[in-house]
This record gives structure tokens, sequence and C-alpha cells, in this order.
């Protein structure tokens, strides 16, 4: 599978010419903002057990269509996205090619992922925007999920650790050599601007979110999805 770093120099003179905010994701206007993006030089891409390593580096194993968020009016077309956690890189498909691009972020400010409805889960949007608020310096131009926002914000940081398989003797040991696994970290952002770190328990929760409690605390919350229902419902936008 080859894989080609996407270059914004003449996305730059795109949005700077362009005179419609509205103009069309779709169609010739929005393929063509697309193609200003440009191709550039090869770049190696993750391939999965033939390395030895057993899991996938993506929040989302397969292709999920996708909105770019830059500070510009003017969107872009749709793309199928793939957002590498472990190597903190975005990579998309141009319609109509097999080919995955290494997308050149240094522009966007987020993006939106569509997950399909499935026999479970009804169709949702997974938005997905620069960790602002981390408390290191490092980690702001990275991404981070928001399960929710409004006057309180509760993030969701994907995490990627390699885990070594232990060593083994004898007959019939595994033959991988480590293994690819979530450590995920959650925050609330309180309305003075404190970001505090969570855990997916009433206890943590609550303590960073004490006005939310009542009406958090009756719709009794377990998941991660639960959660973000809860502070949607208790802290509406």
């Amino acid at each position: 599978m080859r894989l080609t770093p996407i270059l914004f120099f003449a996305l730059t003179a795109t949005l700077a010419r362009a005179q419609n905010p509205n103009i069309e994701q779709v169609g010739a206007a929005g393929q063509a903002n697309l193609n200003a993006l440009g191709t550039g030089a090869a770049a190696p891409v993750y391939m999965g057990r033939t390395d030895g390593v057993v899991g996938n580096p993506y929040v989302v194993a397969r292709w999920l269509s996708a909105r770019l968020v830059t500070s510009s009016p003017v969107p872009l077309a749709p793309v199928p996205l793939k957002y590498d956690v472990l190597n903190q890189r975005l990579l998309m498909r141009r319609v109509g090619s097999r080919d995955s691009l290494l997308l050149d972020d240094r522009l966007l400010t987020g993006f939106v992922l569509e997950e399909p409805a499935t026999s479970t889960a009804p169709a949702r949007e997974r938005v997905f925007r620069r960790f602002t608020e981390a408390p290191l310096a490092p980690q702001r131009a990275q991404y981070v999920e928001v399960l929710h926002e409004g006057k309180y914000a509760f993030l969701k940081q994907h995490r990627k650790v390699v885990q070594k398989a232990p060593v083994s003797s004898g007959y019939g040991a595994d033959s991988k050599t480590a293994e690819l696994q979530d450590q995920n970290l959650y925050y609330v952002r309180r309305p003075d601007g404190r970001l505090l770190p969570v855990k997916l328990t009433g206890k943590s929760l609550l303590a960073a979110a004490p006005e939310l409690a009542p009406v958090v605390k009756a719709a009794a919350p377990r998941t991660e999805e639960d959660w973000a229902a809860a502070f949607r419902n208790a802290d509406p936008r």
C-alpha cells in the first residue's frame, strides 16, 4: 500500500481566493478543494501483524467518512479518514483511490468522524479537536475527542501503548512479540477553565462537576456513553 503525504501549500492559495463561504462540500467544487491539497513523497505505513505487533494503532480500524475542520469558513469535501493514535497522524484516501495518504494537518483545528449505524448502535458523529487545554505543551497539538462540551467539557484522550509479550520458553509459546493496548485518559474542564483528570467512576466525575451531581446521579451512568449522555442532559449547550 503506497503512502504519500498531503501538503497544504496549494490549499492556502485556494482558501485565500475563495469568495463564497457556503461553497458545496460535494461535487466539483468540493473535489477541487480536496485536490488542492496536492501530493508528496512516499512514507512508511503500519503493517499490523506482519511486523510482530498484534492490534492496530487507529481509533477506528476501518475507513470512515470525515469532515476536516480548518480555521477558514470554506469547507473541504468529506474524505475517508483514519486517526493513527500511536503515531499521532491522520491518514486519508482520495475518493476512487486505494492509496493511503498522510495528511499534513498543520492547518486543521479538528475533524469529525461519521460512524454509520450498526445492529446495536445508531449512527453518530465523533468530534475531535486540538487538545488546547492539555497540561503539557507538546500535547496541545494533539487531538482529543469531545464527548460533551457545554459549560463543562468531558474529553477523551486516546492513547495506544505497545505492551511487550512476556518471555516464554518451551514448545507452543505464543508467536506474537508485542500487543497494542488502549490506555485512554479522561478529563473534565470546569467553567473556570481548570482541567481535571478523571476516571469513569461516580466519585471521580462528580467531584470534578459537583454542580451537575443531582441530574447525573439520577441517570445512574456506568459506561463512557452513559456518562457522556448524562453530561449532555445535566449541562446542555
